[in-house]
């Protein structure tokens, strides 16, 4: 493609109690500083060069980016539902904030960019998985923007969207992925031109158990349930055992889940156990198993390292451990915070872009939605190197 692809490099964090703005938020500045994504440092577009803006609101986020095809990403705004504590954010009412505010996200988008429509190349949005109503909320948006602009369209899988954006911001290579976010739990490799899923949930994702939890503890949902357990996690001083429920290479979160919500409803009035103390068991338990079953891939694949994406993914705790594990293999971790691990539009922009600079464009009648689009549906044929 036009363009080469620069892929700087940054460690995660080593200290098990920093604060995020310390730590995990703090690695990417340096990889987006030499990614030139500050729209006030990088050149626009340059001769040659491939711009799209991607679109995403597959749940409570709804966000636009501008992504060149040198992987410079010049804008990335995005706005969350937040409902109150102790509720979720339903399809319907999730699908009526998207409408209400994807216009204005685009027109930021494209003001810190400094572009113009007549500047971009495609459209890509979130085809799938994700909520009903979100989906074509934005879609519907992307079909009328398309026809407007002249622009084509490029139907992006949401998973493999995450996967290029980490490949890309941490310059990493060919590692096994663990993707882990409100709706998915998986261990992913690339191979034969499909990024193959070796181990997932087989019930519910891992971000939906802790936000499930938070909600029973009446943790606040701004600015998300996980990054609130993160946080009171860190202050547990009991660890309490809890259901360890890995079969092969798959985990089960369903069973720790009620455990905990048992927990919390019969000990943390007795004061024999805090809200903290099960956020931090939760929390150990959880991750430990996510690393058993990637260290497993990583044998299988004989590969030494790991790349982290999804929300959950920003979880400091969470890579501190995955990090002890891979150093021991003599590998390395990547892991971003939550401008890039969180869903955003530059990781559909990019995805999209990679798809589109191989000839594929989606034609208006299939830029349908599917709750259900796995990541190895998806032909990877922007991938040569295995």
């Amino acid at each position: 493609p036009p363009g080469a692809r620069r892929r700087p490099r940054h460690r995660p964090s080593r200290a098990r109690r920093a604060q995020r703005p310390a730590s995990a938020s703090a690695r990417p500045r340096e990889a987006t500083a030499a990614m030139g994504v500050s729209p006030n440092a990088a050149p626009k577009k340059e001769k040659g060069q491939t711009l799209a803006m991607g679109f995403e609101g597959s749940a409570n986020k709804v966000a636009v980016g501008i992504v060149r095809s040198d992987g410079v990403i010049l804008s990335n705004p995005r706005k969350t539902y937040i409902t109150p504590p102790g509720t979720g954010f339903l399809p319907r009412e999730t699908a009526e904030h998207h409408r209400l505010v994807v216009l204005g996200i685009v027109r930021d988008a494209l003001s810190e960019a400094g572009l113009e429509p007549d500047d971009l190349d495609c459209l890509c949005y979130t085809k799938g998985p994700g909520m009903g109503a979100p989906l074509v909320s934005v879609a519907v948006v992307v079909r009328m923007l398309s026809q407007i602009w002249r622009k084509p369209i490029v139907a992006v899988n949401h998973c493999v969207g995450h996967i290029e954006m980490g490949r890309v911001v941490c310059g990493a290579v060919d590692p096994v992925v663990l993707y882990v976010s409100g709706g998915n739990t998986q261990v992913i490799a690339y191979n034969e031109r499909r990024y193959r899923i070796f181990g997932e949930t087989i019930d519910i994702a891992v971000g939906n158990c802790l936000d499930r939890f938070a909600r029973e503890i009446g943790l606040s949902n701004d600015p998300s349930p996980g990054y609130n357990i993160e946080q009171l996690a860190k202050k547990g001083m009991k660890y309490v055992e809890m259901p360890y429920t890995v079969k092969g290479m798959d985990v089960s979160l369903s069973g720790i889940l009620t455990f905990a919500q048992t927990e919390a409803r019969e000990k943390i009035a007795k004061g024999e156990v805090t809200p903290a103390d099960l956020c931090f068991s939760l929390q150990e338990t959880i991750f430990a198993m996510l690393v058993e079953i990637t260290e497993r891939t990583m044998a299988h694949c004989s590969s030494d390292d790991v790349l982290i994406v999804g929300g959950v993914g920003c979880n400091v705790r969470l890579q501190e451990m995955m990090e002890q594990m891979v150093k021991q293999r003599g590998g390395r971790l990547y892991g971003m915070d939550e401008r890039y691990c969180i869903d955003n539009g530059a990781m559909i922009a990019y995805a999209g872009l990679l798809a589109f600079l191989e000839g594929q464009v989606t034609p208006m009648e299939d830029t349908t939605c599917t709750q259900r689009y796995r990541t190895d549906d998806v032909l990877v044929t922007w991938r040569k190197d295995k």
